[in-house]
């Protein structure tokens, strides 16, 4: 179960009925890890036109189309449950039309109610809110976009819900990177959040693996073999491009930008043992950060990027260790498990996600607080790796084997909802690239 809505929310809700709510419940910040709040339970029914002239067969579908992206974006956000209308109940009271009291007996809060206008060549939408409890309006908002950009309106929609009860920022325009098998070869792909979309942005025709987003989404840094050796390569995301960022002798893997965008953290070999190093973006060298005969590696940035989160195996079997981003103040964060690896710093700063191997002997994702305590297990199923934060912090995206050989899957940041968005059977390394 799902916890969010505040009871100051509901209060203002209550004791406000009238359009100028939107003013008061904005900014209000919900909770999804501790379990003290319900998820908001929101209703959306099917966007309806309200213009004046003939609509043709297409115009319907796309309506059609709207209403499932924004319904699919709304089940999909850890402080949201999607309320499904009850045909059962339907059908019982011989209801053609829910209203506002039909929707709060299915177990709503709210409602979104979705309209269409076609001017033109485009795609004109209405969405506005409403309290089940005292059926006042309580937001509403209007976008227009060219027809064959019904994917984004719909997404901006539900965007722009998520702002206003929640006061953050939508994650539905963000994109996902993963590498997918193509023949024998593994390539960069993107997609949009969900997994539509995909687009593959290599034809290296060679093993690429570690895909990373730039801060400004703009470019994605990955491990090639392009080159023989593994080395450090940078792709950008509107032309396919590609550079070559690292030419070491050894191997230059598993890339970090720092959130700044000036700087990579990696593991080097150069000198004969796998170590941190920080480059600058042209591939130099600005410092090394460890020094010790153990496999150093998987370097992650605090979102503030005054630390820096890594595994190591200097105490027989690899674990998870913290340091300064100067390299100074090492100290180990993980004491259970027996094998940690591939760490990821929450977007929150509190707690840093990684693969563990459990008791049961398969490898399932963890979390921790970055004190070191609040050890939890993610994943129950399969084999699962390659975690990475959603840029909200309240998703994770990662691998797993628990259907087929390799799909991309995602969760809520306490390990609920956990969803496959691909079915090849063939995808790994998925990274979350950034709200823009």
């Amino acid at each position: 179960m799902r916890f969010v809505i505040t009871a100051t929310l509901l209060a203002i809700i209550i004791l406000t009925a009238s359009d100028s709510m939107a003013q008061d419940v904005r900014g209000i910040r919900l909770d999804t890890v501790t379990g003290y709040f319900r998820a908001t339970p929101i209703g959306v029914e099917d966007m309806r036109y309200i213009g004046d002239r003939y609509i043709t067969g297409e115009d319907s579908s796309l309506m059609r189309y709207v209403t499932s992206v924004v319904q699919r974006d709304i089940d999909f956000y850890a402080d949201f449950d999607l309320v499904q209308v009850d045909q059962f109940y339907l059908t019982t009271y011989e209801i053609t039309e829910i209203n506002l009291l039909g929707w709060k007996r299915m177990g709503a809060d709210y409602v979104v109610k979705l309209e269409a206008e076609f001017p033109g060549p485009n795609l004109r939408a209405f969405w506005k809110m409403y309290h089940t409890g005292t059926k006042a309006k309580i937001a509403s908002g209007s976008l227009e976009y060219k027809r064959q950009f019904w994917r984004e309106l719909a997404h901006d929609i539900s965007n722009e819900i998520v702002h206003f009860v929640t006061g953050d920022v939508g994650i539905f325009r963000t994109k996902i990177a993963y590498i997918k098998k193509v023949g024998n070869n593994k390539e960069v792909c993107i997609a949009d959040y969900n997994g539509a979309g995909e687009r593959q942005l290599t034809n290296t025709g060679t093993i690429n693996i570690s895909p990373v987003f730039s801060p400004d989404g703009q470019m994605i840094y990955f491990t090639s073999y392009l080159e023989g050796d593994p080395q450090l390569f940078r792709v950008s995301v509107r032309t396919s491009e590609i550079e070559q960022v690292t030419t070491f002798s050894g191997i230059a893997a598993a890339p970090a930008i720092s959130p700044d965008g000036n700087k990579i953290a990696c593991t080097l070999s150069k000198d004969g043992n796998s170590e941190i190093y920080v480059l600058d973006l042209q591939g130099n060298i600005i410092k090394r950060l460890t020094r010790h005969r153990a496999i150093e590696s998987s370097p992650t940035w605090s979102p503030d990027g005054r630390m820096i989160a890594f595994s190591s195996d200097r105490t027989g079997a690899p674990q998870i260790y913290v340091m300064d981003s100067d390299g100074l103040n090492v100290r180990r964060l993980t004491f259970v498990g027996g094998y940690n690896d591939s760490p990821i710093w929450s977007e929150r700063g509190d707690r840093i996600t990684f693969v563990s191997r459990t008791k049961y002997g398969r490898f399932d994702l963890a979390s921790i607080d970055t004190s070191g305590v609040d050890y939890r297990v993610m994943t129950e199923v399969g084999h699962n790796e390659n975690p990475h934060f959603s840029p909200d912090g309240k998703h994770v995206v990662f691998s797993s084997s628990r259907l087929s050989e390799g799909d991309i899957y995602t969760m809520d940041l306490s390990g609920r909802n956990q969803r496959r968005i691909t079915r090849n059977s063939t995808c790994s390394n998925p990274t979350w690239g950034p709200i823009q």
